[in-house]
């Protein structure tokens, strides 16, 4: 990277492989090269679409079933795009399926409207949270039981 940048180039392009957007950084100890890794955005926006159209044709289960389901969808989408560098969009994802939820779950009844409070004391053990699974920089799995 030091010497493209002496040689007066630019950075190397990005390119999309496996749902991933593989794009050149440095390491943030010693500044040495490395290839990073971020979900990409065709496939957030995919998976975030079919997401909110999966809580729209569900919202009408119960509430602890519905977020059962929900919770295998979200383990699922962590444990694949869980790396190392991706925790801003694991942490996007968690955003739009909270706010989804939410909207849905007021759209259900006109009497029982949940404040961003209520919701949040129903919903904040019961959701589950973004978390890196596979640390690239260690080339190590953790392993998380549910």
């Amino acid at each position: 990277m030091r010497g493209r940048k002496i040689r007066g180039e630019r950075k190397p392009e990005t390119f999309d492989f496996l749902g991933f957007t593989h794009y050149c950084s440095t390491n943030r100890e010693n500044g040495n090269f490395r290839v990073k890794r971020k979900t990409s955005r065709k496939k957030f926006q995919a998976k975030a679409k079919e997401l909110r159209q999966w809580i729209r044709f569900n919202m009408h289960m119960p509430i602890n079933i519905l977020i059962k389901q929900l919770n295998l969808k979200l383990v699922g989408h962590y444990n694949y795009y869980g790396l190392t560098d991706n925790t801003n969009s694991l942490r996007n994802f968690y955003e739009i399926t909270m706010s989804t939820l939410y909207k849905r779950l007021n759209r259900r009844s006109q009497k029982n409207k949940y404040s961003w409070e209520k919701y949040y004391n129903i919903v904040k053990d019961k959701i589950v949270r973004p978390r890196t699974k596979v640390d690239i920089i260690k080339r190590s799995l953790r392993i998380q039981l549910i």
